[in-house]
């Protein structure tokens, strides 16, 4: 897997108001930078430092949580990832989708926690289980 480590630098937090009936949440993911790191692993010459923040708002202003980090990854050919970024601030589609994923999974789940401590519903819906209403069957 081309991801090697995920980092969380930063976590800022704050619940505006009580949460009201009309909430709406919306979680945003976006990659700052990117840059190589030299790594002192055999086999393992460099990698990338994928620096991103994610954002989850609650809106209408009752809260926020947003994240901070890092995220490491190997791929064959840095120096065109790199160059790519540098030049229109893109990545390879493959690389981005691989990139998001691991940081809407990794941050989505952090973030679980911390809304809980703060009072504020989940980013995310958790499946409802409803007791079964017993058949009234007469045979």
């Amino acid at each position: 897997m081309p991801v090697l480590g995920f980092i969380i630098n930063e976590i800022e937090a704050k619940k505006e108001q009580n949460v009201s009936k009309n909430i709406k949440i919306n979680s945003t993911p976006t990659i700052l930078d990117i840059e190589e790191k030299k790594m002192n692993i055999p086999g393992l010459d460099k990698v990338l430092l994928v620096k991103f923040k994610f954002d989850t708002k609650y809106e209408p202003k009752i809260g926020y949580v947003s994240l901070k980090g890092e995220i490491v990854y190997n791929t064959k050919d840095n120096k065109k990832v790199i160059k790519d970024w540098k030049k229109d601030k893109k990545l390879d589609k493959d690389i981005a989708v691989n990139i998001l994923n691991v940081i809407f999974r990794k941050c989505l789940t952090k973030i679980v926690s911390i809304a809980e401590d703060l009072q504020l519903p989940p980013p995310i819906r958790f499946p409802i289980v409803k007791a079964q209403e017993q058949s009234k069957y007469i045979g």
